[in-house]
């Protein structure tokens, strides 16, 4: 039997709110399935570890409980961001260019 492929639910530039702990965040990557380590998936408090078969999502994430850093989030965890105030993470200039109808527009980087 062939293994359905992951197909991710949001794109790089988009803005998500976490949907427990309500921080929000810009998709900057995404892997088709959990691809950190088992020490970071074990630290979860087993009642709430999302299920490895997902696709997970790299963000630039602010909160009002602690300054910017970057998060890793199951699909499962995600909504998309209802708040049209723009996320203010220090590296967000690195990888997008500003905002074009709703979602970041992704820097092209020339090597």
């Amino acid at each position: 039997m062939k293994r359905q492929r992951n197909t991710a639910k949001f794109t790089i530039g988009e803005q998500v709110r976490h949907r427990i702990y309500g921080f929000r965040g810009v998709v900057f990557d995404v892997d088709p399935e959990f691809s950190n380590t088992d020490e970071w998936y074990h630290s979860i408090p087993v009642d709430s570890r999302p299920r490895k078969d997902q696709p997970f999502y790299h963000l630039f994430a602010e909160s009002t409980e602690q300054s910017p850093y970057v998060a890793y989030v199951s699909e499962q965890n995600l909504v998309p961001d209802e708040d049209d105030d723009p996320i203010s993470h220090p590296e967000m200039f690195e990888h997008f260019e500003g905002m074009e109808d709703g979602r970041y527009v992704p820097r092209i980087l020339l090597n």
